[in-house]
């Protein structure tokens, strides 16, 4: 009788192995397959945007990787463009782990900043790793408590995250402005407010060999500490359980409510440390150059990476990219420096509604192989 794979149970075991390897693969693979498609077609609907101006998709393209990282000194601008980031864009992911969708982060960048940028004068005469250590200890407080907050009011008292962020983003922005024009501010900064100069032990310096800060290598760090917490700790895992169904979360009784606010705590730690960077590595002092879009540019990063720590850094790194190559374009094709961020919307825009595609796709249903096996 001719033996078949029904009837040996090493050879069912080996097709039950290979159709297990195939799901794997086919769950990683359609997230990275989806977000790059609809980022090439958000690209597309920007050009169709660029004809209709009588402007060169091709040119703007060749513009935008020559700017961004066509030369070592691109990829110096590109990298120190993606070194807050970084930081932003864990602002969003860590709470969306949970489920939750938190904006504000350029309001905990904007205090962080100030709060940072306050510590570094009153302790001027310190050693420069104490001053930096203080520095970032201050920022990342007031940003995880500003974030923190957002949380709490999520779990206690049913507040969209959503909205309270996006407006005490809003109330961030404007106490860091009167804190710089009033309180903070030094007599000697006339034309642009800001708080008096860093001390020289309060400034970060470059990398060696390069023109690109230390928060570079900061913002990665976090970003693989991100990772560890999500993926291989207690903490990690029911907050992955909660994103997942958060009623359940509550029937098998995990601490939703710690969950939430420790999350969002951690988001807006991450987004201080991001003010305290641009206040130490490129201002020199809190300005009104804090609130500069950092924070609404991370709620992209995320989406990009999908809420991934580790895809975070090179979706910063793309973006970062295409940040710094908007004055060439700017200057070779007569568009308006904002271009870029129509650019950011237009494919925003398509990656959320490419959410709608997951799980829609018979190549990338494991469990459809699995049914056939």
């Amino acid at each position: 009788m001719t033996e078949t794979i029904a009837d040996d149970p090493t050879r069912r075991g080996e097709r039950r192995d290979f159709t297990a390897q195939r799901a794997w693969i086919a769950r990683r693979a359609e997230p990275l397959v989806i977000v790059v498609a609809s980022s090439l077609a958000g690209c597309g609907l920007f050009s169709l945007l660029l004809l209709a101006l009588d402007k060169s998709p091709a040119q703007f393209f060749e513009l935008l990787w020559r700017g961004g990282f066509g030369s070592w000194f691109s990829i110096q601008n590109m990298l120190s463009r993606a070194a807050p980031l970084l930081l932003a864009g864990l602002c969003v992911a860590l709470p969306a782990r949970l489920g939750l969708l938190v904006i504000g982060g350029e309001g905990a960048i904007a205090l962080g900043g100030v709060a940072a940028a306050a510590t570094g004068s009153a302790l001027s005469s310190a050693p420069a790793p104490l001053v930096i250590a203080a520095m970032a200890l201050a920022g990342m407080a007031v940003g995880g408590a500003w974030i923190g907050a957002i949380g709490a009011l999520r779990h206690y008292r049913a507040v969209n995250e959503t909205i309270s962020g996006l407006l005490m983003a809003y109330i961030a922005i404007a106490l860091m402005n009167h804190l710089v024009e009033g309180p903070l501010r030094d007599p000697a900064s006339l034309n642009k407010p800001s708080t008096a100069p860093l001390p020289d032990a309060g400034r970060i310096g470059a990398i060696p060999g390069t023109d690109v800060h230390w928060g570079l290598v900061i913002g990665i760090a976090f970003c693989l500490l991100a990772s560890v917490l999500i993926e291989k700790t207690s903490w990690g895992f029911a907050a992955r359980i909660s994103g997942g169904n958060l009623r359940a979360a509550r029937i098998q009784g995990l601490p939703v409510g710690a969950l939430i606010v420790a999350f969002c705590a951690l988001a807006g730690a991450a987004a201080g440390l991001c003010g305290m960077i641009e206040v130490a590595a490129v201002h020199g002092a809190a300005n009104a150059s804090l609130a500069s879009g950092y924070g609404y540019t991370g709620v992209l990063v995320a989406f990009l990476a999908r809420q991934n720590p580790l895809a975070i850094i090179p979706v910063a790194m793309l973006l970062g990219g295409v940040g710094a190559a908007g004055g060439l374009i700017q200057r070779r094709m007569e568009l308006p420096d904002a271009t870029i961020l129509v650019l950011q919307g237009m494919v925003f825009i398509v990656v959320l509604f490419a959410e709608t595609l997951y799980g829609r796709f018979h190549i990338f249903a494991p469990e459809r192989w699995a049914r056939k096996g």
